[in-house]
């Protein structure tokens, strides 16, 4: 049996368990980006074509000025958590996210299943899991599930699902798999490209340009090592937007931007090389004051305690971090 034949065994399993529930929700990250809202929005049309309805909820912010367009062109109808009156009983299916991480709010109600590309422990309590850490973008796991049952795709659906996937894959150069092609490629003629395109194109924003200005001039790189601090604030995503133009720069191979936010630090990393696997370093840099995961080529990280990060400490314990892990690697070659 196939990985998605099996997966699909498994949302409709769900679907089956979905059918005499009254309220269904579906839970993307707390800071929802293209990749989540799209995934949450596919499965809601999926779910409606079994006739399951379900409402998406965040419960933290949707931060781009590009997602914001996005949910308002598609129509897509997503509220916060704080306009819902939840109750224990309702049901909730978590999507580019996994329970017990730190950027997945437990909400009110009993969480029955997640949809992740993460590298995840998926909790005992939850009954229905599919996680493909081989996948790019959550959004391909949710394409799959229409083309595999044979269920038609609309073409807002298709057009969200291949902006998630362009965007979480680093326009299918980053984390990306045969399995995320063949969800773009089966978009593709399902979708309103040109709408795609226009996303794709103007995923800045013009007050984006001051975070840029700031970095250019405050950065530090060394030894293939591009680094930064914004004492001032900068949102999660933008922050990686930031990190994906500084790994383009040829001398860059690994990225770390960090940014106070209220009373937390947000981090943000980016690899290129194999051996310097971005949720390895992050977990390694940030012990003992914070916690991060995420892929190879892309992790991300908190601390919850801004009074004990110093972004001079950081910068050096990246060094260090990518220096031994840079000897071992050469140690173990033959």
């Amino acid at each position: 049996m196939t990985a998605d034949a099996y997966s699909l065994d498994v949302i409709n399993a769900l679907v089956a368990s979905l059918k005499s529930e009254q309220r269904v929700f579906i839970q993307p990250h707390d800071f929802p980006d293209h990749d989540a809202v799209a995934s949450a929005f596919g499965l809601q049309h999926f779910l409606r074509h079994h006739g399951i309805a379900s409402h998406l909820v965040y419960d933290m912010e949707i931060q781009r000025g590009s997602l914001k367009t996005v949910i308002r062109d598609l129509a897509i109808d997503i509220q916060k958590v704080s306009a819902c009156a939840m109750s224990p009983q309702d049901k909730i299916i978590l999507v580019d996210g996994c329970k017990g991480n730190k950027n997945v709010s437990d909400l009110i109600g009993d969480e029955v299943a997640v949809i992740d590309h993460h590298q995840a422990i998926c909790p005992d309590d939850i009954e229905f899991a599919d996680i493909r850490t081989e996948y790019g973008a959550c959004a391909s796991i949710v394409a799959s599930y229409f083309f595999e049952a044979n269920v038609p795709l609309p073409q807002a659906v298709a057009t969200a699902l291949m902006i998630g996937i362009s965007l979480d894959t680093g326009f299918l150069t980053r984390g990306t798999c045969a399995h995320d092609l063949k969800a773009y490629w089966q978009c593709f003629p399902l979708a309103d490209t040109a709408y795609v395109n226009s996303v794709l194109r103007n995923n800045i924003q013009y007050d984006d340009l001051q975070y840029y200005r700031f970095m250019l001039k405050h950065m530090v790189c060394t030894d293939r090592l591009a680094f930064c601090f914004f004492p001032g604030g900068c949102d999660q995503n933008l922050l990686g937007i930031l990190g994906d133009f500084l790994l383009s720069l040829d001398t860059v191979d690994f990225v770390v931007l960090c940014a106070r936010n209220d009373n937390r630090i947000n981090l943000s990393l980016r690899s290129e090389t194999a051996a310097w696997a971005a949720d390895r370093i992050v977990r390694r840099i940030l012990a003992g004051i914070g916690f991060g995961g995420g892929h190879a080529e892309m992790a991300g990280g908190v601390v919850n305690d801004a009074t004990l990060f110093d972004p001079e400490i950081l910068l050096e314990r990246t060094v260090t971090a990518l220096r031994d892990t840079r000897t071992a690697s050469v140690a173990c070659r033959p």
